[in-house]
């Protein structure tokens, strides 16, 4: 075994943020173990392109990889193809299916949500959340190879030299799927990634309605150029939809910026934005939990204050 192997995903063939990110993370990982950073592709991509954010060799396969049966099948095809001592893999949807999938078909071990990682005597060292995110902890992977899914933005993305590399073509067996895909419905979004946004604004009950949450957080995060997200609570009065949910039944976010608008702060929506790396939150109520966890806090109106911030922004 050699190396350490990149799941790069992509949207109609483009690379989502996490290719770069945990590439220029399994560069500085591979230099500590002596070794090399390879990466896989699967569907339609420019795989050569990700020779520029590091990798000395891709692994591509073609397919219909709408099942996630078919994930799997050609992640395992790529892994023994490649024959790595580390596995990484963005913690989106899809890797959450298909990573503990593919440690138990290798009797390995794996770390999900990491929000760090390093080598210690030779071994993958995760950090990563427990008990809501209320406490962090390190855990280490023994095996060969080591599997993790890592939170988006935990790192900084690696810059692009431009140079391409050689792609491999991996063919595998598709099992067959246990559950048949009747239809696939696009969520009712658009904008920015919240699982990859740089910035995110987010909107809790006191919005009042869809009406207050359309005109004052989108609008906010139009001018931001930020993701838009919701607490549970507003999702559940029909503010947003479920799709833009942050908490622990919802999406998982760690931007480099999260602005709170009307949110108390419960653990269950902590546990969905606690690793972002400046949190501001906006709340009439000074005793609010969510001030406890604030880099900075303004305490007053929101139907005053985010008029005001947005038109800062739009100047």
């Amino acid at each position: 075994m050699s190396g350490i192997l990149v799941i790069a995903e992509h949207a109609n063939g483009a690379f989502t943020g996490t290719a770069s990110e945990l590439l220029g993370k399994a560069t500085e990982l591979a230099a500590v173990l002596g070794s090399s950073v390879s990466a896989a592709v699967l569907g339609d991509a420019p795989a050569a392109t990700l020779g520029g954010f590091g990798a000395s060799k891709v692994y591509q396969a073609a397919g219909d990889f709408s099942d996630g049966s078919a994930v799997a099948d050609a992640l395992t095809a790529i892994v023994k193809a490649a024959d790595p001592d580390i596995v990484l893999a963005p913690a989106s949807y899809t890797s959450r299916d298909a990573v503990p999938r593919l440690a138990a078909r290798f009797d390995a071990g794996m770390a999900s949500d990491a929000m760090d990682l390093r080598i210690e005597s030779g071994n993958l060292v995760a950090r990563r959340p427990v008990y809501a995110g209320s406490i962090e902890s390190d855990t280490t992977v023994l095996s060969r190879p080591a599997f993790a899914t890592v939170r988006g933005n935990s790192f900084p993305k690696a810059a692009n030299s431009g140079a391409t590399v050689d792609v491999e073509q991996v063919s595998f067996e598709a099992t067959t799927p246990s559950v048949t895909v009747v239809e696939t419905l696009a969520p009712d979004t658009s904008g920015i990634d919240l699982g990859t946004a740089d910035k995110v604004v987010a909107g809790g009950r006191s919005l009042k309605s869809k009406e207050s949450f359309d005109s004052l957080i989108r609008t906010l995060g139009s001018a931001m150029g930020a993701g838009v997200g919701a607490s549970r609570a507003a999702t559940d009065a029909g503010y947003a939809p479920h799709a833009e949910q942050i908490g622990q039944t919802g999406q998982t976010v760690s931007p480099n910026l999260y602005i709170a608008v009307g949110i108390s702060g419960a653990i269950q929506h902590l546990a969905g934005m606690r690793s972002s790396k400046v949190i501001v939150a906006i709340n009439k109520d000074a005793d609010a939990p969510i001030f406890e966890h604030t880099s900075y806090g303004i305490v007053g109106d929101l139907f005053e204050v985010v008029p005001e911030l947005t038109k800062a922004l739009q100047g």
